[in-house]
C-alpha cells in the first residue's frame, strides 16, 4: 500500500499531504524523490540467482520414459500434470482405434504431434493427464504421439496401474 511505511511492526500512518509551496521530508521508510513518498518496494526487489526450473514438458517425460531414464513414478507425476491433445469428432468424448489387438485412444503431447497425426484442420480437445486417467473408459488403453519417434502405448491393464497409483498417491 502507497503512503506508509510497510516494515512488519511499523506504525502505519499516512504521510499528510503537503500544502502547496510547501516541502514534505521524506519520511522514514520511505523513500524521497518518488511522488507523494510511495515506497519503492518493487524497484527494490533483486531477482532470484537461480531462477525456479520449470517442469519437464510431456515429450521429454516420454522420451526420458522411454529412453529408460525417468521412473514410472515420475512419469505418471509429469503425466497427470501435463496437458494432453485428443483428437475429437462430431460428438463428445475421445475417438478410439479399434482395429489394434486391444481399443485404444490416439493422444498427444502437443499439438504439433496432433496435427502430424490428423492433419492441419482437425478438431481437438485438451485436457490433464489426470483428467485422462479418470474419464478414460475401462478396457481402453491410450497411445501417445502415435506418430512422433518416441510413440507409448498403455494398454487397459497399464491404465488400470496409473489409476491404482494415482489413488494411492491421492488417498494414502
Amino acid at each position: 500500500m502507497y503512503g506508509y511505511d510497510q516494515n512488519p511492526g511499523a506504525q502505519q500512518q499516512y504521510a499528510p499531504p503537503p500544502q502547496q509551496g510547501q516541502y514534505a521530508p521524506p519520511q522514514a521508510g520511505m523513500q524521497a524523490g518518488m511522488p507523494g513518498g510511495m515506497q519503492g518496494g518493487y524497484a527494490q526487489q533483486q531477482p532470484p540467482l537461480y531462477p525456479e526450473p520449470s517442469p519437464p514438458s510431456l515429450a521429454d517425460a516420454v522420451r526420458a520414459f522411454t529412453t529408460g531414464t525417468l521412473a514410472p513414478e515420475d512419469f505418471q507425476q509429469i503425466f497427470a500434470t501435463s496437458k494432453v491433445y485428443c483428437p475429437r469428432g462430431d460428438n463428445p468424448g475421445f475417438l478410439a482405434l479399434h482395429n489394434t489387438q486391444q481399443p485404444v485412444i490416439p493422444m498427444f503431447t502437443s499439438l504439433k504431434e496432433l496435427r502430424r497425426y490428423a492433419g492441419k484442420e482437425s478438431k481437438y480437445f485438451v485436457i490433464t493427464g489426470a483428467e485422462v486417467i479418470d474419464l478414460l473408459p475401462t478396457g481402453y488403453g491410450f497411445v501417445l504421439d502415435m506418430e512422433g519417434d518416441h510413440r507409448m502405448v498403455f494398454d487397459a491393464k497399464a491404465v488400470e496401474q496409473m489409476v491404482d497409483f494415482a489413488m494411492r498417491r491421492m488417498y494414502g
